[in-house]
């Protein structure tokens, strides 16, 4: 049915109940996972600020990425679910998500809708439905 599936994640609480979801679904049908952190670049002017500070944002977003890209990996890995990590730095987290699924043949996306507000609860998060709109990958949604 499902041999690689996307799980993109950003680390939160909402984020990590996906990935546990897609890991242990993994597991059950015997496919692998790539987990994806997609990272936002700053906004002009505190670019140009970091840059002055020796591009810390980048460090520290690059590091806090690998932190939780190593979290999804060792709960692969006690399932017993081969898992490829990546992080990726665009402004367009749901345009990425939709990429790297097309791009590595994953065959399911399963991410969170954790956005706060009452609207976008009932909508789904702005990237989920996003992700949905742009890709044709099936998208299973996590609450």
């Amino acid at each position: 049915m499902f041999k690689h599936i996307l799980i993109p994640t950003d680390g939160s609480d909402p984020a990590m109940r996906a990935v546990t979801t897609g890991i242990q679904l993994a597991a059950q049908l015997g496919s692998r996972v790539r987990a994806l952190h997609v990272l936002t670049p700053l906004p002009a002017v505190n670019f140009f600020a970091d840059v002055l500070q020796g591009d810390v944002y980048r460090k520290h977003a690059r590091e806090r990425a690998e932190a939780n890209l190593a979290k999804v990996s060792e709960m692969a890995r006690a399932a017993n679910v081969p898992c490829e990590v990546e992080y990726l730095f665009d402004n367009r987290p749901y345009a990425v998500i939709a990429g790297v699924a097309t791009k590595y043949g994953c065959d399911l996306i399963v991410m969170d809708a954790h956005e706060c507000n009452n609207l976008e609860r009932l909508l789904l998060s702005n990237t989920t439905h996003k992700v949905i709109l742009s890709c044709d990958v099936p998208v299973l949604v996590c609450h």
